[in-house]
């Protein structure tokens, strides 16, 4: 008894010396507040509340290096914290809304080692619907290279709950299915790494601001404790950076729904504000493209008697572009390469050089005369050494013939990029190996976008690095696919499920845009493969997967036969003054509200799983006073993605006003599309 009473009294003695020096910040609204401080071994960590109840509890917050001592223990927060508050609104060139609001208050703790006399400080900025926190380190004169072996920063949830998310180091990348499962359940996880608590609460983790730096995988170490794992690197230490640097930002967005969750800003927030200036040479727009024959095996990328990417072709969908509205053509399999095995190998690609089939000089004139831009596809195999090294020329080149998107591609296994050297600025050297998402390739992705810029030229990267926010500051970066697209649904029946894509709203369209590729209005694949997609779900994917760049991606052929669907596809925009999830569920359903930046129109409708239900949609966002005229495009009676009934789509029209409420029925695997325009 007198041990454990002296034991308890030590316990009392150390226990507020570990809270004295504490630190806190709260969200502007106070209902989220994060407590920062080192413990009795002077290691560093964060606390998170909301309400007053803990939702993540004591986590650490240091670094590993390949050359020195850890920073993990034996520190102390050295001076007076600084604090700061920002309440602001900053406008986006293209989005989902036209307006951003920045309202947020900022802590910075320098926690300093005295052994070493080293220190680094922890930013965090708290909003009223999560936090972000990142590691700034100074200069270091006597130490000027800083190589990390590994990142430990920490994320113990406290609470119960449910997690949808995709296993990180696999050899097929982010192109997966969410799987559902316990927090407690999940092992190595990609972000965002969504979860709903048993109260209800939402959260997401993922990263903002991803620069000059390895991506961030979630594994899980014990119960609902998960640790940062950056991803690999061919040089042993998976950062290397000299002089000062910050990680990237740690981001938690906490929503009490799932609007509130897809409808937050934070990681764009967290961002620095646009470095390229006027952008208006980008048009967000709508395109076609010689791609569905390729991934559905009616043609070939490579040459021959099934070439897809053949001058005549090319012509046609420059015509059907310039007769429907389309602003792009993609073409794919245009440039010398594609003949062998260039899977994660890329070796013979050309980015300048088309085959003798495809007139690059003549079909941009045809389609300048038009009125149509070529879409450029830059397929590396996973070769960013060959890419880089044509990289100047080829983006001269796509500025010559007004082609002023262009669509990259890094078709490789994870850990399959084909890299020279672990520098950048070096000569090539020895080859190296890379993966998908470790530093090297996240400074090759920005060098793209930056030399793309030079030539008023976007970028739209597919096997990318995920999106972290980054098209505030490079807004040429308009989209990425990171995610299992469409093209899966060509291939085998069923393969993306209905639940995928009602999915995806919730976990990786929170990162940013995505070229999915909706439109295919056959919903059916290569070999008369049947999609898990009624028709109405291919136009309300317009709505559920947001990119400034939307593709039409069946045949041209096939879009002409669904006239009225394609009067909805011609019609919707690409380009959003405010967007609203109005009703929806994580992995089961989605409807939105979006509204036109060019217009007073409005638009709603969006996506289901597998489980017919209703979905009543109350008007509220509209102008009061006014009527509006509802085109609608609905599943059709008995429709579902099991039978030829996909193929089943109604249509109604109806005059509403602000307050008016519709019911929509949605089929399995089904969806919704509504066009609302003002009368006078």
């Amino acid at each position: 008894m007198k041990a454990a009473a002296l034991l308890l009294a030590a316990s009392a003695l150390v226990a507020p010396a570990a809270v004295l020096g504490a630190e806190t910040v709260a969200s502007p609204d106070g209902s989220i507040v994060v407590t920062v401080d080192a413990d009795g071994e002077g290691i560093p960590f964060y606390e998170v509340s909301r309400g007053g109840k803990p939702l993540i509890e004591k986590s650490v917050i240091a670094f590993n290096f390949t050359d020195e001592d850890p920073l993990r223990r034996g520190l102390a927060i050295e001076g007076t914290p600084k604090t700061a508050s920002v309440d602001t609104r900053w406008e986006q060139p293209w989005g989902e809304r036209r307006f951003v609001t920045d309202r947020h208050n900022e802590l910075a703790v320098t926690f300093a080692h005295a052994p070493t006399d080293r220190r680094f400080t922890v930013r965090f900025r708290v909003f009223d619907d999560g936090f972000g926190f990142r590691s700034e380190f100074p200069d270091r004169p006597d130490q000027p290279k800083t190589s990390i072996a590994e990142e430990l920063t920490e994320f113990a949830i406290v609470p119960k709950g449910t997690a949808w998310w995709i296993q990180a180091g696999d050899f097929n990348r982010y192109e997966q299915i969410y799987q559902k499962t316990p927090i407690d359940a999940v092992s190595m996880a990609h972000t965002p790494m969504t979860i709903r608590l048993d109260d209800g609460t939402h959260m997401a983790f993922h990263e903002a601001a991803l620069v000059d730096y390895s991506g961030m995988w979630l594994q899980r170490l014990t119960g609902q404790r998960f640790r940062a794992t950056l991803a690999p690197s061919s040089r042993g230490a998976k950062v290397v950076r000299t002089g000062a640097f910050t990680t990237p930002w740690r981001s938690v967005r906490i929503a009490p729904n799932a609007a509130g969750l897809v409808e937050s800003d934070l990681e764009l927030n967290l961002n620095e504000p646009n470095k390229l200036g006027d952008v208006s040479w980008f048009k967000p727009a709508k395109y076609i493209g010689i791609w569905w024959g390729m991934i559905s095996g009616k043609w070939s990328w490579a040459q021959g008697p099934n070439h897809g990417a053949t001058t005549e072709r090319t012509k046609q969908y420059i015509d059907f572009a310039a007769k429907h509205g389309f602003r792009g053509v993609l073409v794919e399999g245009w440039d010398y390469g594609w003949d062998g095995n260039w899977f994660g190998n890329g070796r013979e690609f050309s980015f300048t050089k088309p085959y003798p089939d495809f007139d690059l000089p003549a079909l941009a004139a045809y389609a300048r005369k038009k009125g149509v831009h070529l879409i450029g596809h830059n397929e590396t195999g996973g070769n960013i050494a060959v890419y880089e090294a044509q990289l100047a020329d080829a983006m001269k080149q796509n500025a010559q013939y007004g082609i002023d998107v262009v669509k990259t591609g890094y078709v490789a296994d994870a850990g399959g990029i084909i890299s020279c050297n672990a520098d950048i600025a070096d000569p090539c050297g020895e080859q190296t190996m890379e993966w998908h998402d470790g530093q090297r390739q996240v400074q090759h992705h920005l060098r793209v976008v930056e030399e793309a810029a030079r030539n008023k030229v976007a970028i739209n990267p597919h096997e990318p690095v995920k999106d972290t926010g980054l098209r505030r500051t490079y807004p040429n970066w308009v989209a990425r696919e990171g995610a299992r697209g469409q093209e899966y649904n060509a291939w085998a029946p069923f393969n993306n499920p209905p639940s995928h894509e009602p999915t995806l709203v919730y976990t990786r369209m929170l990162s940013g845009p995505m070229d999915y590729t909706p439109g295919v209005l056959s919903v059916t694949g290569g070999n008369g493969v049947p999609m898990a997609s009624t028709v109405a779900k291919q136009l309300g994917l317009y709505l559920a997967i947001y990119s400034p760049i939307q593709m039409a991606a069946d045949f041209v052929e096939s879009l002409a036969e669904h006239p009225k669907e394609l009067e909805f596809i011609k019609a919707v925009p690409a380009d959003w003054a405010e967007s609203h999830l109005v009703a929806g569920e994580v992995g089961e359903f989605a409807i939105f509200a979006r509204k036109d930046r060019n217009s007073a129109d409005w638009y709603v409708g969006g996506i289901n799983d597998a489980t017919a239900r209703e979905v009543t949609v109350t008007f509220d966002f509209l102008e009061p006073g006014k009527p509006y005229t509802a085109s609608i495009w609905k599943d059709g009676e008995g429709a579902t993605y099991e039978t030829d009934a996909r193929h089943r789509i109604a249509y109604d029209t109806k005059t509403v006003r602000k307050g008016d409420t519709l019911t929509l029925w949605l089929a399995p695997g089904g969806g919704a599309a509504v066009r609302l325009a003002p009368g006078k």
